[in-house]
């Protein structure tokens, strides 16, 4: 009977993630920079992303090319207004219709454009006079929308860096900055009444950087780590994504805006760096970009908004190559001018599972089966560890409880194992999914012993 449960469990959980990929994952977006003199033609990059499960595209400008070459694929399009325009904007209501009129008119509904952003992280930008701005040329912008019926379709907001917050650990102590307290409440006032979201770049890139040790590395991609704890809601937090968005969770709440959206409009991992720089690579790069888009497919959520995925907008589509700075700023990109993938992140819809249930512990003829196990002579204070993450990422874990179904034999080592092999099944079955901090390992040879 234990057998039985546990191939019916896995039977359902497969069953349930294949009908996630199979329907949307609206929440999986990409950002298209265009700071390069090497990038593909537009009609070229429409069919790439068509290839894939992308089903938003950020823009930071408005390039017709690129919104015509979109047009009839069903990909939503955010487009921006940059900082420059901000003034313009603000000062006169005929620039944001003639914005409108040029940016959005010629092309919706075929192409479908779903956001336009008015600026990007202004108010850590440190002029006082465009922050000042920020809000009208929003509105003006909101209100050329409506003059031509589209107010209720394309929504207008501006994105903000994780500067924005004056405190975010633990993320029950989210806070915005004070000295911007003002100008924050006014636009999340907009965001309110218009129900566009509140926009935010989260990097734990960044925050790896400014404390590179090596459990926070494994706090920052998704990997087995000691956790970190919120004695504020008792939540042990297992990534620095989760940690993130709920500072701003918590932030907005604070400010009595707990009905507004919260949308990533940045995050990713470069692949390489200058030999200074602390944190690039490409396993890293993987590791991170492909253990958020698993965590996003699971629609496991935050620990403070739970059984609802962020939409997600990862950094970037290409490489730009004319940026400046250092190696870094210019090796983000998930795929090359050739098109061919940087990195492998199962992104294309043909490296997706198919829609008919798979059973792990019996495939048809046609699949191997593995599973994923620890490696042999890995501590238990490192399988503990494992385990905990593993459990931490919403798998039931209830069986390896006491009285459950697979609780014999009560060691650490079977439990982990377990634990380790549920995660790796119903996170996507991706190589990197049985990375476990290099403790743990594919094999063909089923290990279940309940």
């Amino acid at each position: 009977m234990a057998i039985l449960r546990y191939i019916l469990f896995f039977f359902l959980l497969c069953l349930i993630q294949d009908l996630h990929l199979a329907t949307s994952q609206s929440f999986v977006g990409v950002n298209y920079g265009q700071v390069a003199d090497n990038l593909p033609p537009p009609s070229e990059t429409a069919k790439l992303l068509q290839s894939t499960t992308i089903q938003k595209v950020r823009l930071y400008g408005s390039d017709p090319a690129i919104i015509k070459a979109l047009a009839n694929t069903g990909i939503g399009i955010v487009i921006g207004a940059a900082n420059g325009d901000i003034p313009a904007l603000a000062s006169d209501p005929n620039v944001a219709k003639n914005w409108i009129n040029s940016n959005v008119m010629p092309f919706y509904p075929s192409s479908n454009i779903v956001l336009i952003t008015v600026g990007n992280e202004v108010l850590t930008f440190g002029d006082r006079s465009l922050m000042n701005q920020l809000l009208p040329a929003i509105q003006n912008m909101q209100n050329a929308l409506n003059s031509v019926s589209l107010g209720g379709k394309i929504k207008v907001t501006t994105v903000h860096s994780m500067a924005v917050l004056g405190q975010s650990e633990p993320p029950s102590a989210g806070m915005f900055d004070p000295s911007i307290g003002d100008l924050m409440k006014g636009l999340l006032g907009f965001n309110r009444a218009t129900g566009s979201p509140f926009t935010i770049n989260p990097y734990p890139f960044f925050a790896y950087r400014s404390d590179p040790r090596p459990d926070t590395l494994a706090f920052c991609l998704f990997q087995p780590n000691s956790g970190r704890f919120d004695s504020g809601t008792k939540i042990k937090y297992t990534n620095m994504f989760d940690a993130q968005v709920d500072a701003v969770r918590s932030a907005l709440n604070s400010m009595g805006f707990k009905d507004i959206e919260i949308v990533v409009a940045e995050t990713g991992w470069p692949y390489k760096g200058d030999p200074n720089e602390v944190g690039p690579g490409i396993d890293n790069a993987k590791a991170y970009n492909g253990n958020l888009i698993s965590h996003l497919r699971s629609m496991v959520g935050t620990p403070l908004m739970p059984g609802k995925s962020v939409d997600t907008y990862i950094f970037a589509l290409y490489d730009e190559n004319l940026k400046p700075g250092p190696a870094s700023e210019r090796s983000f990109g998930l795929f090359k001018p050739d098109l061919t993938m940087t990195y492998d992140v199962a992104l294309s819809k043909s490296s997706q599972p198919s829609t008919a249930p798979k059973n792990p512990i019996a495939p048809s003829p046609k699949q191997k089966a593995v599973w994923c196990v620890p490696k042999a002579g890995v501590s238990d204070a490192q399988l503990q560890k494992n385990l905990d993450y593993a459990c931490g990422q919403g798998i039931d874990c209830r069986p390896i409880q006491p009285g459950g179904a697979c609780f014999e034999p009560n060691t650490v080592v079977a439990h982990a194992a377990y634990a380790m092999n549920l995660l790796y099944q119903t996170a996507g079955r991706n190589p990197w999914n049985c990375d476990f901090s290099q403790t743990a390992t594919l094999t063909s040879n089923n290990p279940s012993k309940c």
